[in-house]
């Protein structure tokens, strides 16, 4: 069948889960009607919606999702502590292990982000949460440092596809007048899974008492914390498999159908007392520009596809966005997002371990106690981790919340480029102060400083980053974008790990001077605040 001839049954299955795969059931695309300024635009159509339940599930199921990135990158942090005794660990050691993570989340967010584009938004969301989740889990049975590492390293890059595509998949249900704050709010999402790591990690590796051994294996509590870090991620899985694909996507794909019926969908939940008819949109056109793409999807679809032509597809998507007229915003993305992960990755991944140096040996993180043995870097000295540290890092994570309520409410109003600047000038500045603290109540104040502001440039980068790149490379451009934070990452870490014995002053001033330079380079990218995106 063809065109709009379905029967009533149909009709209905396709409203339960829009995700068709057959093209020719749905549409042929010689028999469909050419683009054209008849019908109803898709972000006049998407307004028509309102806002109400649906956009609340929605909000929560991708809200679970990224609590479960968050949880995921940021355990390893909390385990550093304990499992220095158990994998005799020593502080490079340490650096690798969280640059790791971010290697796989590099490689993950560069193809899957391009498979997104390729594919659609759901499928790809859901194997890459499968391989977060499977990854992470073999982790805590992992007896050796280099198979850890490698867990680690896979479960990495199941957590870089999900990321990028989950703010794609939730932005393209969202309008132009909402979007920001929306965005924002799905944001706050990464410090409730920060929150969530961190007083998990409080309950089982301070309160639980596990220590089995049997021959070469055992298994202690930061392993059962590193199990149950990855239940969000697989829950996800099934949540998602009843989820449509994102209705612009849809569209995008020559899906207008499709795209309409998730719509309706949209409405119905969203206006529980209207009727199907009071929607009025009936047919949905898309932006010139993406019609022209929708053309060529059109017709690479009916080649058959192989992997040679799967990496060629990802390839021309990825040079599209060096040239013009993305191509200054695109590196100017890339600089700002390097810089702020760079900044906010090189702490936040070693805050316990600042917490648990400072508890032990007092003084300051670049000038410890006399206790404090330097002299030797290779093997960090086994002691158990102090208590107090997991409720330090608990009061960290959660001072995110200031900096995402603020943004969920002035996101529309301040705008993104404004916010984005000085968020990250501010945080590079309070950096300086941590090569001042000799105490642990002040480290502690400090943090929460650090935390509460730079999450405002993240919530201000991820809203801008989904506006600046079209939907027909959306899901690409925020892969490469998450390339650059990953790369920041690692690079970060890898320094951090290193110099944290020998000379920590060196890294803290690298990290200031990149946030107030990121900064600065936000004040070149254009505000899309209240504008249409392509």
């Amino acid at each position: 069948m063809s065109g709009n001839n379905y029967t009533p049954e149909e009709r209905a299955g396709l409203l339960v889960n829009c995700d068709v795969e057959d093209e020719e059931a749905i549409f042929d695309a010689q028999e469909r009607k050419p683009q054209n300024k008849d019908g109803t635009s898709y972000e006049d159509a998407i307004e028509a919606t309102g806002s109400g339940r649906y956009h609340i599930m929605l909000l929560l199921i991708c809200g679970w999702a990224v609590s479960s990135d968050a949880i995921e990158t940021l355990s390893l942090s909390f385990i550093l502590p304990s499992a220095t005794c158990d994998m005799k660990l020593s502080a490079p050691m340490k650096g690798w292990l969280n640059a790791g993570m971010f290697v796989g989340m590099l490689f993950g967010g560069y193809v899957w982000g391009s498979l997104a584009d390729k594919y659609g938004r759901r499928s790809v969301l859901i194997f890459s949460l499968i391989i977060n989740g499977l990854a992470g889990l073999a982790s805590s049975f992992a007896q050796t440092y280099w198979l850890f590492l490698l867990c680690r390293l896979v479960s990495g890059i199941g957590v870089g596809g999900s990321s990028p595509v989950i703010f794609t998949y939730y932005s393209e249900f969202q309008s132009k007048t909402r979007r920001g704050g929306m965005v924002s709010a799905l944001a706050t999402f990464w410090m409730c899974g920060n929150i969530i790591a961190a007083g998990l990690a409080w309950v089982v590796i301070v309160y639980i008492k596990i220590n089995f051994h049997l021959s070469d294996f055992s298994y202690s509590n930061w392993r059962l914390y590193l199990a149950l870090c990855t239940l969000p991620s697989l829950t996800s899985v099934l949540v998602f498999l009843l989820m449509p694909e994102s209705p612009k996507y849809l569209l995008l794909t020559g899906k207008e159908q499709d795209s309409l019926l998730v719509l309706q969908k949209i409405f119905m939940a969203n206006n529980k007392n209207s009727c199907l008819e009071d929607y009025g949109v009936n047919s949905i056109y898309l932006y010139d520009g993406d019609a022209d793409e929708q053309k060529k999807m059109l017709a690479a679809k009916k080649c058959p596809s192989n992997f040679k032509q799967n990496v060629l597809a990802i390839l021309r998507l990825t040079v599209e966005l060096f040239q013009k007229p993305l191509l200054h915003n695109t590196c100017v993305l890339l600089l700002i997002s390097f810089s702020l992960s760079f900044g906010f990755y090189s702490l936040w991944m070693w805050f316990p371990e600042i917490f648990d140096r400072i508890e032990k040996y007092g003084g300051s993180v670049c000038s410890p106690g006399k206790s404090h043995n330097t002299s030797n870097t290779s093997v960090t000295e086994c002691l158990p981790p102090n208590n107090n540290i997991f409720f330090d890092g608990f009061l960290t994570a959660a001072s995110n919340l200031p900096g995402n309520i603020f943004t969920i409410f002035l996101m529309d109003k301040i705008g993104r480029k404004l916010l984005l600047a000085s968020s990250m000038v501010i945080s590079g500045i309070s950096v300086f102060t941590i090569l001042l603290i000799s105490d642990r109540i002040s480290n502690l104040i400090v943090s929460c400083i650090f935390g509460g502001i730079s999450v405002i440039g993240w919530n201000a980068l991820n809203v801008l980053s989904l506006e600046l790149f079209p939907t027909k490379i959306r899901s690409t451009g925020l892969g490469i974008q998450s390339a650059s934070i990953r790369i920041g990452a690692i690079s970060g870490n890898l320094i951090f790990g290193i110099l944290v014995d020998a000379n920590c002053s060196v890294p803290l001033v690298m990290v200031s001077c990149l946030l107030i330079f990121g900064g600065l380079m936000a004040l070149r990218l254009p505000d899309m605040t209240g504008r249409d995106i392509l």
